[in-house]
């Protein structure tokens, strides 16, 4: 059962915006509740999407191991491929949340009304990947006077205790993009599909969600980050439940933080 969060002021609410709501620090841990719901409502269509999340791991994996260099190529690959996977869970727990039986071929379909919106989405994400690895370049040519260090010779240099302010300012960088991905993102998709939301729109609110309700982001974030690092322990093989669990979670983070749909049940076959 969806809780009824305070919405923010509405002098904070500016024309034309979706309204945002302030949450309690207990909200992600219901969140991953109500995820789990749906997961053993739906464990078809989660073994699906959770199959594809511990491929595109493998994937990535292999290719690291292999090829070091292409690992940013099959990373965008992926990053092409992830919103359309995250937009099937959100549909799978929206037509739970209504009372209508999970279909795998509507969560395949779902985004097919915002192509023009998710383009856009996923151009953004491309570019602040691009400026990341830049960025992360930058940081090697300023510690490493003799290039780009190999797979073996990175990992070597981040396990050297001498190399602390590398890892720092690596970590750092890092850091600082994903929190701005994080941030506009977080409940950007959900709202893409449940309201058809523009990107920008879409981008703008999943930012007020973040900045009215820091705290308790930052713990989902967290949450997050602990769940995937765990999941890929073993080959990623984790993956195939946190993947689909965090996917359905993130619609109910989405239903919590944003005002009630303005999408009827009725329209959703």
């Amino acid at each position: 059962m969806q809780a009824s969060p305070a919405p923010e002021k509405a002098s904070d609410n500016p024309a034309g915006m979706l309204q945002v709501q302030l949450l309690r620090m207990a909200d992600p841990w219901r969140w991953l509740a109500l995820g789990w719901r749906d997961l053993r409502r739906a464990p078809g269509v989660a073994l699906f999407y959770g199959l594809c999340f511990w491929a595109m791991a493998l994937l990535i994996g292999w290719v690291f191991r292999a090829s070091p260099e292409y690992s940013m190529a099959m990373a965008s690959g992926c990053l092409l491929i992830g919103p359309f996977l995250a937009m099937g869970l959100y549909d799978t727990s929206r037509r739970l949340e209504r009372g209508l039986p999970p279909q795998l071929s509507s969560s395949l379909t779902c985004w097919d009304t915002q192509m023009g919106s998710m383009g856009m989405l996923v151009m953004v994400l491309l570019v602040l990947e691009m400026l990341w690895a830049r960025a992360s370049m930058v940081v090697f040519a300023v510690f490493f006077d003799t290039g780009m260090p190999t797979t073996a010779g990175m990992l070597q240099a981040v396990a050297r205790p001498e190399n602390w302010e590398f890892l720092a300012i690596y970590l750092l960088v890092g850091g600082a993009f994903a929190a701005l991905v994080f941030a506009s993102m977080v409940v950007a998709l959900p709202a893409m599909l449940d309201r058809g939301s523009d990107a920008l729109t879409a981008c703008i609110t999943s930012m007020r969600v973040v900045g009215l309700n820091l705290a308790v982001m930052l713990q989902w974030a967290a949450i997050i980050t602990v769940l995937v690092a765990v999941s890929l322990w073993w080959h990623g093989a984790g993956l195939l439940l946190v993947g689909p669990l965090l996917g359905c979670a993130s619609w109910h983070a989405y239903r919590c933080s944003v005002g009630d749909s303005a999408v009827p049940a009725s329209t959703i076959s």
